[in-house]
């Protein structure tokens, strides 16, 4: 794999904690003229001169020599440059956003460029062109068997944006929270064309499961919790928003039993966030890694590299960086006072400190309640190692069910042979048998 495709899979997506809800307005001139110069910059290969454009965290984040691996990456893919087709705008929270649909010999992309107040870029995402593929619902979702309501979760700094699905064959109903993966994540988990979290709410709410979707605080308040980075832990980032989501869905009388699903981060948080006792039947664990995040980020960027065969020199050093800001978060040298730019995908220390001593598997030793651990054989970023984890640490445990699906990837989207970057932008559905298989999961374990 070309040194650069893992920034614009995975760094971009964990680095660049931007607002991502789009909104209607129209920008003026200067905005759109500052984000097409800043691609035609990088068309010329400028890419000193592109890096002037960025504001702090981006200049951290994505500095000259990743700029200029990440454009030549997109070029291996995306064929030369042949020209900007056109342009659309939105504007989000305090940041304005132009789309620029550009053509390559091997199709069309947007460029998305996000600008901050002083026209600085913070933001820069490389996406599917809008109307390339659109989401499709799968053949197990039946429109008629549900309703969703709108619904705010949260404390009035933090409140959140969500969706309550609710099945209209039965006036009593469990109810299951979905709690996200890294990263800014939209309520349905939208990526690329695919939206796994809408899926789950409206297969579950076809069987008469209701379900809790919101959007994620770095998503909603990209821009807040850019503010205070540097004092981020999972807590502030996940857990206290599915505490809260817990705390309004057991005011609901029609809700008998109130489940969690952790997918990836948020699957391995269910036990962490099973410390803080909240008033629920069970937990379901999709896809959630037991090993530490620094490891499996090396992890998968090794293996993204390799997918081509072979590592270019530029990936081998690219490999020893991040091995050094591996060590450094496992260091005992390392303090809150670190720079975010020494370690692992620019992400500030406090928050590495906070995981360092947590060993999710052992933690769900304590847990009483019914859990379900699933997992994709297909899956690159969280493997049948942590599953295998997982079984050791809890298979003497009566309350545990384990499932493995050979062909799942880590959205849970059915493949054959290895899974790539690439396919998550390919439109698919969470597999049938894994809806079926928690349906049944929670109706056995529910009132």
């Amino acid at each position: 794999m070309k040194c650069g495709e893992i920034a614009l899979y995975i760094t971009l997506g964990f680095i660049l904690i931007v607002p991502m809800f789009a909104g209607g307005d129209d920008l003026s001139g200067e905005q759109i003229s500052i984000a097409r110069e800043f691609v035609d910059l990088l068309v010329e290969e400028k890419f000193e001169q592109a890096a002037e454009y960025f504001d702090g965290n981006m200049r951290a984040g994505l500095p000259i020599e990743k700029l200029s691996q990440l454009w030549n990456s997109l070029y291996n893919q995306m064929g030369g440059f042949k020209s900007q087709l056109g342009v659309r705008t939105a504007i989000i929270s305090e940041y304005d956003v132009v789309f620029i649909t550009c053509e390559f010999d091997n199709g069309t992309l947007d460029i998305k460029v996000v600008l901050n107040s002083a026209g600085q870029v913070a933001g820069l995402f490389f996406l599917p062109p809008e109307n390339q593929a659109e989401y499709t619902a799968p053949e197990y979702v039946d429109d008629a068997k549900f309703v969703e309501q709108d619904i705010t979760i949260g404390e009035d700094k933090w409140r959140l944006d969500g969706k309550l699905t609710i099945p209209k064959q039965s006036e009593k109903f469990p109810v299951v929270i979905l709690v996200h993966g890294s990263g800014p994540q939209d309520m349905d988990e939208t990526l690329g064309p695919n939206k796994p979290f809408r899926d789950i709410a409206h297969g579950l709410a076809s069987k008469g499961i209701a379900t809790l979707r919101y959007n994620k605080r770095t998503y909603q308040y990209g821009s807040k919790m850019t503010e205070i980075k540097g004092q981020i832990t999972v807590y502030e980032e996940t857990i206290q928003d599915v505490l809260n989501a817990v705390q309004i869905l057991s005011k609901d009388s029609r809700i008998t039993d109130i489940f969690i699903l952790g997918h990836s981060l948020g699957g391995m948080l269910i036990p962490r966030i099973a410390t803080h006792k909240p008033k629920v039947t069970g937990y379901i664990i999709m896809a959630g890694n037991t090993r530490p995040l620094e490891d499996m980020i090396i992890e998968q960027m090794r293996y993204i590299y390799l997918l081509d065969g072979e590592l270019s020199e530029q990936e081998k050093q690219q490999l020893r960086i991040l091995d050094r800001q591996v060590s450094l978060v496992k260091s005992d040298t390392l303090t809150e006072d670190v720079p975010a730019d020494s370690l692992p995908l620019g992400v500030p220390a406090k928050y590495w400190l906070d995981l360092r001593n947590y060993k999710p598997a052992e933690t769900a030793k304590s847990i009483n309640e019914p859990i379900m651990i699933a997992q994709g054989g297909r899956d690159y970023q969280v493997t049948s190692e942590d599953f295998n984890i997982w079984k050791s640490a809890l298979s003497g445990k009566d309350n545990v069910e384990f499932k493995y699906y050979p062909q799942l990837n880590h959205l849970f989207f059915t493949g054959e042979g290895m899974a790539t970057p690439e396919e998550y932008q390919q439109p698919g559905n969470v597999n049938s048998k894994f809806i079926q298989d928690i349906s049944r999961w929670i109706k056995e374990n529910s009132k």
